[in-house]
């Protein structure tokens, strides 16, 4: 959720599906496959977060009618910024086809226009890329974005490692919202995350969200699992700044 000039903008994911999905099976199961590959991304506007929401019947951003293109199978996981200009820049995830229910590769895609409820341009190639641009299944995932003083940063999932050796947290930037490269100091939290007693959690922080004031990171949320995934709870990790 974004505030911008009075008003409060969701982005969000949404699925359609006819069959009955087995709780716990996901994966698994083909019918699972249906309402994930129908996911597609909205928004609802409100003047006040408390109050009422108005949404739309139509996606804000949906799958490219190409099917050769980098999102035909599917759009979810939106992280919408606004730079000082006014632009809107939505950062989703993108699935390709490939004749399997699975599909192909998932990337990141963005997509810009000059107003909160589109239409939206799309970028024709995939961000967050490693420079390898390997054969992975995924590289990215859970982009938070923002932007501060002219770059715009993001804070993903390091899937594999590419950006910092390590499978926690990567810091990205990038001068135009479509070529991104690791910050010169890319590691935000690494993939062992560790208790206020020194004692480590036994599960990875996942889907990042910061808290900021006047653009400056002063709080970094996350997800996790707690006793092997039995559980699910959210952390925050104070942050320092200095000039």
């Amino acid at each position: 959720m974004i505030a911008y000039k009075d008003k409060f903008y969701l982005y969000y994911m949404g699925s359609t599906g006819k069959s009955y999905v087995k709780p716990h099976t996901a994966y698994e199961n083909p019918n699972w496959w249906e309402y994930r590959n129908n996911q597609r991304i909205g928004v609802a506007i409100a003047d006040d977060p408390e109050g009422e929401w108005k949404r739309f019947d139509k996606p804000v951003l949906d799958v490219s009618a190409d099917s050769t293109a980098h999102d035909a199978l599917l759009v979810s996981n939106p992280a919408v910024t606004i730079d000082e200009t006014g632009r809107v820049i939505l950062v989703y995830k993108q699935v390709e086809k490939n004749n399997t229910v699975k599909g192909g590769k998932v990337r990141f895609g963005v997509a810009f226009s000059q107003s909160t409820t589109g239409p939206f341009v799309k970028h024709p190639a995939p961000i967050f890329e490693a420079r390898d641009r390997g054969s992975e299944w995924m590289v990215a995932e859970d982009p938070y974005i923002w932007q501060y003083k002219g770059k715009i940063y993001a804070i993903v999932r390091d899937v594999v490692g590419k950006f910092t050796g390590d499978k926690g947290l990567a810091l990205m930037r990038s001068s135009n919202g479509y070529d991104w490269q690791p910050a010169p100091y890319p590691k935000v939290i690494g993939r062992v995350v560790y208790k206020a007693n020194g004692q480590p959690f036994d599960d990875k922080l996942e889907r990042p969200c910061l808290y900021t004031e006047k653009g400056v990171p002063k709080l970094l949320f996350g997800a996790m699992g707690i006793q092997k995934r039995a559980h699910a709870m959210n952390i925050f990790v104070p942050l320092s700044y200095s000039k």
